[in-house]
């Protein structure tokens, strides 16, 4: 039995909201905090914390205790489970009455074999090698405790040599029961990687292969202490960097997060072995981070990306993406000597809703009018499930990449018309069905034919090429040379010319529209490299284009 004084000792220490908060996620409401009701289906907040009470209750479904019925009726444990599970998320060491068993045998079984580990890599050179081969150093060995665990029967005679309790070593997931008797250990031959919990309490291993098992990586198996959908590999040695410098690396494994710390990115942490999940959610949020997600250019990453945008954008959570080019991840980069490119691609990410728009209309063949509108309920489905006011912000960009109108997302109506030439008198007739678009185009060349002293003006921040249809026209106009058309649009009544002040105007308003179309062409041009293409994306839309709305002429060469 857990001893009485030592369950006052640690009820003392409890923090309601740190420990709710590894469950769900809770927001401030003044006083107290509120969340979703996790033990009842509710759209609204009815689950109240408070911290001066040090007690939950949900006004809804009327449930409600301290922290450690919370952990019972969420984890469906027993009193003293709780008690331990508790326990070890804060680091509190349990005492215990004479002869009884509890989970913190377990831990001293786990933190045992980490320092027998940690010991057996200097005399495996085959393992050290491999180990600086991938750019590790002695300083990151010693930091996150690699090791190295060699054949079953060496665990075994360890753990017997040393009086370890087999029964907390199963436990703790270290070793086994075979089918036809006795025990084996579950690593074998494979530098170990200690996880620890994020309050640093050692709670399993991950193992790699050095002899080409075709499992590369094998964690821990479920146990009271390792639940693999509630860790980040890495998070007890980055959180004080993650709430200093509000960013969060996520990446896809353990040399990634290790070499990131190695470089000074201090704030990378890994999933272990699994996707992103809700369950992951409440521990990203703290100390409210823009999350970076780090992963590999393959098809594997893209997809692996593509998920976890989708799960922390509906969950409101702020964050880019970066895909690291040609097959290389972050580990190998950083070995060798790109950390500079590294940390240039961690600010250039792209954010993660444009991302995941451009990633699934890329799945389908928008040049078929079948595929196109798959591809448009697939997007629209996801901008419906983000807020408002974050699902209007990212219409437009939908609407361009899909070549559609705005109105069909539900925003606002956007005038549509077009334009038709003359076949009999061979110049461009403007009616009541021409798009503002045509009519500005042809606005501005009309009024450099008028004001030629404007000419060197426009050319500054346009090219012919950029007038499409009316190329031609304005190449002739801008070279001072007269044709029929130059003629032609002179005399047309309906095409007005601009002051100065409108020719800039209007010249802002062509750019902005020229790129943010540009935006769609780049996300589909092949040719262009992923890193290139995430580049072109993020400076026309955070630099050139706000400048545009503001009216000022800018220009952008690629």
């Amino acid at each position: 039995m857990i001893d009485n004084q030592s369950i006052e000792q640690l009820k003392d220490n409890i923090d309601i909201v740190d420990i709710i908060s590894n469950y769900i996620e809770i927001k401030k409401a003044g006083a107290n905090f509120k969340a979703k009701c996790p033990f009842h289906g509710e759209k609204t907040a009815s689950f109240v914390i408070s911290p001066s009470k040090q007690i939950y209750h949900c006004f809804g479904c009327q449930v409600g205790g301290d922290a450690i019925k919370f952990v019972q009726e969420y984890e469906k444990l027993n009193y003293p489970e709780a008690l331990e599970k508790i326990a070890s998320m804060m680091n509190f060491t349990l005492k215990y009455t004479k002869g009884t068993h509890n989970s913190s045998e377990s831990r001293r079984v786990l933190e045992e074999v980490q320092h027998w580990y940690s010991k057996n890599l200097d005399s495996r050179v085959v393992a050290k090698k491999y180990l600086h081969k991938r750019g590790i150093n002695q300083n990151s060995i010693e930091k996150f405790g690699i090791g190295y665990v060699g054949n079953s029967s060496e665990l075994m005679n360890f753990l017997s040599s040393n009086l370890l309790p087999l029964a907390q070593a199963q436990e703790a997931g270290i070793i086994d029961k075979r089918e036809s008797g006795g025990f084996y250990a579950r690593l074998t031959e494979r530098i170990t990687f200690p996880i620890y919990s994020a309050t640093g309490s050692i709670v399993g291993f991950g193992g790699r292969t050095i002899t080409n098992h075709p499992a590369k990586y094998i964690n821990s198996p479920q146990t009271k202490l390792f639940n693999k959908s509630q860790l980040l590999y890495g998070y007890s040695k980055a959180k004080e960097s993650i709430y200093k410098n509000k960013k969060l690396i996520v990446c896809e494994g353990y040399l990634d997060v290790i070499m990131f710390h190695q470089a000074g990115f201090r704030e990378a942490v890994a999933t272990l072995g699994t996707a992103l999940t809700v369950e992951h959610l409440p521990i990203l949020r703290k100390g409210e981070p823009h999350i970076i997600l780090a992963y590999d250019g393959d098809k594997a990453g893209v997809n692996a990306g593509v998920k976890a945008s989708i799960l922390l954008t509906k969950s409101g959570f702020d964050g880019s993406i970066v895909l690291f080019p040609n097959g290389a991840d972050p580990a190998d980069m950083i070995a060798m000597g790109k950390s500079e490119e590294v940390a240039t691609l961690l600010r250039s990410g792209q954010a993660m809703i444009p991302f995941v728009i451009e990633m699934i209309a890329k799945k389908y063949d928008l040049k078929n009018p079948i595929e196109k509108e798959k591809s448009f309920k697939e997007i629209k489905g996801y901008l419906d499930e983000l807020s408002p006011i974050i699902r209007d912000s990212y219409i437009l960009h939908a609407s361009t990449i899909l070549d559609v109108r705005e109105e069909l997302f539900g925003g606002e109506k956007s005038e549509v018309k077009s334009y038709k030439r003359d076949k009999k008198s061979k110049r461009v007739e403007l009616t009541i069905k021409s798009t503002k678009d045509d009519t500005g185009k042809l606005s501005i060349i009309k009024t450099l034919i008028e004001n030629r002293e404007l000419i060197k003006e426009v050319i500054s921040v346009i090219e012919p090429r950029m007038f499409e249809e009316y190329e031609s026209i304005f190449s002739l106009v801008i070279a001072k040379k007269e044709s029929s058309k130059v003629t032609e649009l002179l005399l047309d009544d309906t095409i007005k010319i601009l002051t100065k002040e409108e020719l800039k105007k209007d010249l802002a308003s062509f750019l902005f529209k020229y790129y943010n179309n540009r935006i769609k062409k780049i996300s589909y041009d092949e040719k262009i490299p992923i890193i290139k293409k995430s580049f072109l994306i993020r400076k026309i839309k955070i630099d050139i284009l706000p400048r545009l709305k503001r009216g000022e002429l800018v220009t952008f060469k690629f």
